[in-house]
């Protein structure tokens, strides 16, 4: 009986595509797959070694002797090998012995396995990704969920550290473990979307996932495939969106994964000047090698198909694109123009996002990307890269430098909040508070903040109530909803029992109400992404550090209003407001149940003076180191009608015979008369037209 029996799942068109860069379901046909041939059943293999001299399968099964079950070379050149072994089941651990053109004898893991053990050997195993699920309402709909016209805000989650045993520290929680935690979780707070980073298998576990082995295998560490399916699937029962963390730029040189695989740089480019990462010691993929185009775009489809995921945030975006990235002068190759593009880089990107948008049009492709690269999440067909979203890192960068200074300070960098509207509707952004800002020394968000403890949190809840009141999407990397005090440890839980003490708990009350506050309010969602949506009010005020904008819904009535107040100061602003208009407050960063000092924000006058271009004002009590939204309240006809006729009276006019001026509802607030502004002149010259008709005010 032979050990190893001729079998094939590829067509020649399988073949042609693959080898074309444009086979996108590669994982139906490499990897090891069950199989029934001659009446027996067993599992067919398959791996693509073109240069290799001889490729069997070892494991347990044949006391792993590479002369036992050799497998076959197809005849087309294509360089791939397959077989079908007898008896071989799920649970069977296995490698490649490769015999590379120089005779060495080489054990690589299958790139397209569905598990991988999680020792040093690091072998593969016979596996399936089978899952019985039931998240079809979530499916059908989730099309709304991730509109670029729906709210978008995110958890990004370490799934080895966000929560560990309580029993020991040391040791993981499960995917399933963590799903009876995380999702009650999640959905209290309001966030739409969870990130996780990398759940592709990796061996070193401090490079929190980057440095992959096994592209098409989940994580071991936390249970099999199945329980990472069912992680996702009760998070699509409950409302939430999974969006996974995926790394094509690079790959670590571990001895059984990529690197070198056949005895040549199969994978990566043989120059290192083009193939090693000097800055990350991993190598760089070959993006002009068509069968690597074709596994790298059917890896990203694998993880949309068989785990249902939402969307793909694509890592080191930017060193994919640009040849010198970490490189210096002498150290890189221009491209055929003479330029520092990564040309095959930005094809297979343009091909990556083309493929996906036509198999799954309701997912979110995201990049990592920290450049000016023009038109990232343009349309391919109108010459852009093609992604959803674009990580806004400018802002990122920009907003933290800013809410580091001493308040005294921030007059002196007014701009660097102002100066993201400049761009902002240039790409489709989200805007990101996440891993990177919390590591390596750079302490974490509460510790970035100046001041005693006090200011921290308010300075922090002023930054989160700017964040979530600005147009594009939202990342939160996980404790940063609570002020988690140290910087992120790869191997700790967070620390949870922050959550005891009053300033934590308040920090995590205001995040949740945010976060309803941003779902509840079309303003704040459906025009995130068109310059329509957003509107400056006051952005010159640099001596008193205010900043006040409008966000619009579709609907005319749909406004609210944010000023933030970004120094301690507890003062009365006069505002300026279009007539016929009426406001609340709806959101205070310094209310106590947030752990503030309790200063109300409220409308203490209204004016009928022109004031910031507006024909209206209104006079807010600010509470310091905070901001504060406030809703337009929906015009009535009676409101409408006294603006109509208040406009009438300043041009000079008089309302029709038997009309009077229409009442409002509003009362002038009690203002100590050395503190209430001072009337301007236009309104004198309007008060002087109308004497005789003595107009209420209308607010």
């Amino acid at each position: 009986m032979q050990n190893v029996l001729p079998h094939t799942l590829f067509s020649e068109q399988d073949v042609y595509l693959f080898r074309e860069g444009k086979h996108y379901r590669l994982y139906d046909k490499f990897g090891s797959h069950a199989a029934t041939v001659e009446d027996q059943d067993g599992t067919y293999f398959a791996v693509w070694a073109p240069h290799a001299k001889e490729v069997s399968v070892i494991g347990n099964f044949n006391g792993w002797h590479s002369g036992v079950h050799k497998l076959y070379p197809r005849w087309d050149s294509s360089g791939i090998w397959e077989g079908f072994i007898p008896g071989l089941s799920w649970g069977t651990v296995y490698k490649y012995a490769i015999r590379t053109g120089k005779g060495e004898l080489l054990e690589k893991s299958d790139p397209y396995a569905l598990s991988w053990e999680q020792n040093l050997q690091a072998a593969s195993l016979i596996s399936t990704t089978w899952f019985e699920w039931n998240d079809d309402s979530w499916m059908a709909d989730r099309w709304k969920r991730n509109s670029l016209e729906a709210p978008l805000s995110v958890y990004e989650l370490h799934l080895g550290s966000w929560m560990r045993s309580p029993d020991n520290p040391e040791r993981f929680l499960s995917y399933r473990q963590i799903a009876e935690s995380l999702v009650p979780y999640i959905k209290e707070m309001g966030f739409t979307h969870v990130e996780f980073m990398p759940v592709m298998e990796h061996p070193y576990e401090p490079s929190w996932g980057y440095q992959i082995t096994g592209f098409f295998a989940a994580n071991s560490r936390f249970g099999s495939p199945q329980d990472l399916m069912f992680l996702i699937n009760e998070l699509h029962r409950n409302g939430i969106g999974v969006i996974l963390d995926w790394v094509p730029s690079h790959f670590p040189g571990d001895a059984n994964g990529l690197h070198y695989f056949d005895g040549t740089h199969l994978y990566e480019h043989e120059d290192p000047r083009r193939g090693f990462h000097p800055q990350w010691n991993s190598h760089i993929f070959n993006y002009g090698r068509p069968e690597v185009k074709s596994f790298l775009i059917s890896n990203a489809m694998f993880w949309l198909d068989r785990y249902h995921a939402d969307g793909l945030r694509v890592d080191a975006v930017t060193s994919m694109l640009y040849l010198d990235y970490a490189r210096k002068e002498g150290e890189w190759i221009p491209n055929m123009f003479g330029g520092n593009v990564n040309l095959e880089a930005k094809d297979f990107l343009q091909d990556l996002n083309t493929a996906v948008y036509k198999d799954f049009p309701d997912v979110i492709t995201i990049a990592e990307e920290s450049s000016d690269f023009p038109m990232l999440t343009k349309p391919v067909h109108h010459g852009g890269i093609g992604f959803g979203m674009k990580w806004m890192m400018g802002w990122m960068h920009d907003t933290l430098k800013y809410f580091k200074e001493d308040p005294i300070n921030r007059k002196y960098h007014h701009n660097k909040l102002t100066f993201p509207s400049m761009y902002m509707y240039n790409e489709n952004y989200m805007m990101p508070l996440s891993h990177d800002e919390v590591v390596h020394g750079k302490a974490s968000m509460i510790y970035k903040m100046p001041g005693d403890e006090w200011q921290k949190f308010a300075n922090l809840r002023a930054l989160y109530t700017y964040m979530y009141t600005q147009p594009p999407a939202k990342l939160l990397f996980m404790g940063n909803e609570f002020g988690q005090t140290s910087e992120w440890r790869f191997a700790e839980s967070l620390d949870w029992h922050l959550l005891e003490h009053k300033v934590h708990k308040g920090l995590q009350e205001f995040v949740k109400d945010l976060n309803h506050l941003y779902r509840d309010e079309k303003s704040l969602f459906e025009n995130q992404f068109s310059p329509c949506g957003f509107e400056w009010v006051e952005a010159n005020d640099g001596n008193n550090s205010i900043y006040i904008y409008l966000r619009k819904g579709k609907e005319e009535d749909e406004v609210t209003m944010t000023v933030l107040n970004l120094t301690p100061r507890v003062f009365d602003y006069k505002i300026g407001v279009n007539e016929g208009t009426n406001w609340e407050v709806i959101l205070n960063s310094d209310d106590e149940k947030y752990g503030g000092s309790g200063v109300k924000a409220e409308i203490i006058d209204e004016e009928d003076d022109e004031w910031m271009y507006r024909p209206n004002a209104i006079i807010l009590k600010l509470p310091p180191l905070a901001g504060v939204v406030l809703k337009q309240k929906k015009t009535t006809e009676g409101s409408k009608k006294a603006a109509a006729e208040t406009s009438e009276i300043k041009d000079g006019k008089k309302p029709a015979a038997g009309k009077k001026p229409a009442k409002t509802t509003a009362k002038k607030a009690a203002v100590p008369e050395e503190t209430r502004p001072k009337v301007s002149k236009l309104k004198k010259a309007a008060g002087e037209a109308a004497k005789e008709m003595k107009p209420k005010k209308t607010v």
